[in-house]
């Protein structure tokens, strides 16, 4: 038996190279909002919450919720298609679905936003659920995703991994106590999960599988 029996995947940076069309949607909201971000790096904003992104440049929660409204209007008719898998993330996917482990994501896009990637990316039947956030600011975490996602009745008394590359990947899974394993092929780096102690490094999708699927970490429990 597999030492998980389920993994939640974050999807920026995890699963998916989203960073084009998420970047040119974030300038162009800033512009359309007039605010001057040419001196910030909007990399930093690749996997967190919208609104925690804006509420960073705009104090009036109104000016946030509009901006959150250009940023997704405009995403969803040029950036939303504006991606790709990384390399061996479908192999990955349907060699851990042929060993029996649950798939699910947990993602801080909206579950609206997200499912019509992984349609068009050819991945979305492989998952059991497509968990994401609420279009409004009811399920708003990466904690209350996971959350919300580890509440369906088969997951009880599972273990489960969290797979992401960013801190509030890591910070959703110590706050749901699940293992998480850091990926370094996304948007994060070593040295921002590095404090969150993760069970296991992954430098490609390839080697996140061989280690799920490895003996070893099946005896061992991780």
């Amino acid at each position: 038996m597999p030492a998980y029996q389920a993994v939640l995947f974050d999807v920026d940076g995890t699963l998916v190279h989203s960073s084009p069309g998420i970047l040119d949607t974030m300038a162009y909201t800033f512009r359309q909002m007039g605010k001057d971000v040419s001196g910030v790096d909007l990399t930093r904003y690749l996997g967190p919450p919208l609104r925690r992104t804006f509420a960073e440049h705009f104090s009036d929660p109104a000016q946030v919720e509009q901006a959150v409204l250009i940023y997704r209007r405009r995403y969803a008719t040029h950036g939303q298609f504006a991606c790709t898998l990384y390399p061996g993330a479908e192999e990955m996917l349907r060699r851990l679905k042929q060993a029996g482990i649950g798939l699910y994501t947990a993602t801080s896009k909206p579950r609206e936003v997200a499912l019509p990637i992984l349609e068009h990316l050819g991945i979305a039947g492989l998952f059991d659920e497509v968990g994401g956030a609420s279009m409004d600011a009811s399920l708003d975490t990466k904690t209350a995703v996971m959350q919300h996602v580890l509440s369906r009745p088969e997951l009880a008394g599972r273990r489960v991994l969290m797979v992401g590359d960013r801190r509030d990947d890591m910070i959703g899974a110590a706050d749901c106590g699940l293992d998480a394993a850091a990926v370094l092929y996304g948007y994060g780096s070593r040295e921002e999960l590095a404090a969150y102690r993760p069970c296991f490094w992954a430098e490609s999708c390839s080697s996140l599988a061989d280690w799920l699927l490895d003996e070893t970490t099946q005896e061992k429990g991780v």
